[in-house]
């Protein structure tokens, strides 16, 4: 399977069902670019530190990925149960969740792979998706995902970023992106779900600059044999 080939089955409350393969957003949103309404275009509510240019960009290329989605949840209650199904390379999950959890686990993985720059340093993580993970997971992944990426830029002979310095400013700028795509989506949807994904991603987002800027063990208790 390519790097972004991943299979969301949505089961409603109402039986009625909705498929997602995340490889396929950005051709079947390419294929609609004449149609694609407002709250798309990059300026509108455009995050306050993105780098593209009206200019050369037309729409955000992260908001265009969202567009169906968003358009499947616009009149959905953020807290509607759902059954979701996810399919990637020889594993598939179900499990039971809100359709917020569903959604910000589909967001978290639809963002790198959209052609926003911001997210594009999440793909490392997104190509070894893990889906509705905690926020421990999420911690652990985010963590050992930027470790291994500063071992490979050593190997390489470029400069490694032991002390994740770094890490710090780009959770910082993933929580102004949700911020900016919470701004969009509300403009675009009568009920929450969408907004409320993003509102999912940012407590996550936040989980990870906490512990960054005021480590207190949260992973010494997982990783008690390397400090024994």
């Amino acid at each position: 399977m390519a790097d972004s080939d991943v299979h969301y089955h949505f089961r409603f409350g109402d039986n009625s069902v909705w498929e997602c393969d995340v490889s396929a957003l950005a051709d079947y949103q390419a294929s609609r670019a004449d149609n694609l309404p407002d709250w798309t275009r990059l300026e509108f509510h455009q995050c306050s530190h993105c780098p593209l240019s009206s200019q050369e960009h037309r729409y955000c290329p992260y908001a265009v990925a969202l567009h169906e989605p968003a358009r499947v949840t616009s009149m959905r209650s953020s807290h509607e149960s759902v059954t979701v199904t996810v399919t990637s390379r020889s594993r598939t999950i179900t499990a039971d969740t809100s359709l917020q959890r569903a959604m910000g686990s589909l967001l978290g993985l639809v963002g790198p792979f959209s052609g926003c720059p911001i997210t594009r340093i999440l793909r490392p993580m997104a190509r070894f998706h893990l889906p509705l993970s905690s926020p421990d997971e999420t911690l652990f992944r985010a963590f050992g995902t930027y470790l291994l990426g500063q071992y490979l830029r050593q190997r390489q002979g470029l400069e490694a970023d032991w002390q994740m310095t770094s890490l710090s400013q780009v959770y910082g700028d993933l929580r102004r992106l949700n911020y900016g795509m919470s701004s969009r989506l509300r403009a675009s949807q009568e009920e929450d779900a969408g907004v409320n994904s993003f509102v999912l991603l940012d407590l996550l987002a936040a989980e990870v600059s906490y512990v960054l800027e005021d480590y207190e063990g949260e992973l010494d208790n997982s990783f008690r044999e390397f400090l024994g």
